[in-house]
């Protein structure tokens, strides 16, 4: 996908987080989109920074750079939702577009999947706006009914 599709599905699953997260619809929700809207966008943004070097779609589109955004929170107690952004960049490239991402880069074999459109095609908006609503829908999914399935799945296997 191109940068506007990267700052949409940000924007997007942004605010959509947030409403998920507290979705009484108050001055609380507000609150929790802004906080979570800024780091998302940021995350969807920077795994193309390896345009200014590098190689595009390899070098920060990889398992290793997710992993070191997912490990932030964790070492600096901060920057905790970019890691979806970042994430949420490499679904869009690899399920909305026809390139994909190497993932395993220094292994430069490129993934994707045939759900993918060319950046410039007509079509790259509608595939953001579908993969976007998709992201949000797992997303409310976890939040919502992982809790009470990880606690049903302990129980049964007597945790």
């Amino acid at each position: 996908m191109n940068k506007d599709g990267h700052v949409i599905n940000g924007l997007l699953l942004g605010v959509g987080l947030g409403f998920i997260l507290e979705p009484s619809g108050g001055t609380e929700t507000l609150r929790t989109v802004a906080a979570v809207t800024v780091p998302v966008v940021l995350g969807a943004l920077f795994p193309d920074v390896d345009t200014a070097f590098g190689s595009h779609r390899k070098t920060l589109h990889n398992l290793l750079t997710l992993g070191v955004f997912l490990a932030f929170p964790f070492a600096f107690d901060n920057l905790h939702w970019v890691w979806v952004g970042v994430l949420t960049h490499y679904v869009l490239d690899v399920v909305g577009s026809k390139r994909g991402i190497a993932l395993f880069y220094p292994f430069p074999k490129e993934y994707s999947l045939p759900t993918g459109v060319a950046t410039s095609s007509r079509f790259a908006n509608a595939v953001t706006l579908a993969v976007t609503a998709v992201e949000l829908a797992v997303a409310a999914g976890v939040v919502w009914y992982g809790p009470s399935a990880l606690a049903t799945a302990g129980a049964a296997l007597g945790l």
